[in-house]
């Protein structure tokens, strides 16, 4: 008897729910940079992933480019990866990615935004023992109501919040950050 993977069903159906998931906030949003990002994980880490990504098309939720007027961007410290990120996470129960992303901003950053858009796309790639699946990575853009920061996080991941005029070198995906301003920004919006 041939043993077949349960890793492959998971696998199709979160490649399945992310193909619908993608299409669906492209075609609600335009003017967002894009980009993929490819990860060999153990089967344990592609098991959670997928899972995430079967459930509701993003395996780390949503995230916020939060911003002022003036163009600073509001980062936080990752302990677990060790270095700044957008602020986002997990989706809680039925939320949104709009509503997940500006509950995430909350706690990590402890100000509020206005959401203008879809600021960045992800699709992130997971391989694992011949499986592939995916995810989206949705990241809003939004300007941001109130600026003084604090930390809140429940998950105590986040040990610092703070606004960037210049981003420092380890900041995650800061090259698709730096498109996004630039386009953001160029005609002083």
């Amino acid at each position: 008897m041939t043993r077949v993977d349960e890793l492959w069903y998971l696998a199709d159906g979160a490649r399945q729910t992310a193909e619908q998931t993608y299409h669906r906030l492209r075609d609600r949003h335009d003017d967002f940079v894009e980009f993929t990002r490819h990860r060999r994980v153990p089967r344990q880490h592609f098991r959670s992933v997928a899972s995430k990504a079967r459930d509701h098309g993003a395996p780390y939720g949503a995230h916020t480019l939060a911003y002022r007027p003036t163009g600073e961007l509001l980062l936080v410290r990752h302990e677990g990866v060790d270095m700044w990120v957008l602020p986002g996470g997990e989706l809680d129960g039925d939320e949104s990615f709009r509503e997940a992303a500006l509950r995430e901003l909350g706690e990590e950053g402890g100000i509020e935004a206005s959401i203008e858009g879809l600021g960045l796309l992800g699709r992130v790639e997971f391989y694992c023992d011949g499986n592939m699946a995916w995810g989206v990575l949705p990241v809003y853009e939004a300007r941001a109501e109130t600026t003084e920061v604090s930390v809140d996080d429940p998950d105590f991941e986040i040990s610092e919040a703070r606004w960037f005029d210049d981003l420092p070198e380890d900041t995650r995906d800061r090259e698709e950050i730096e498109e996004w301003r630039d386009r953001r920004f160029e005609d002083g919006a």
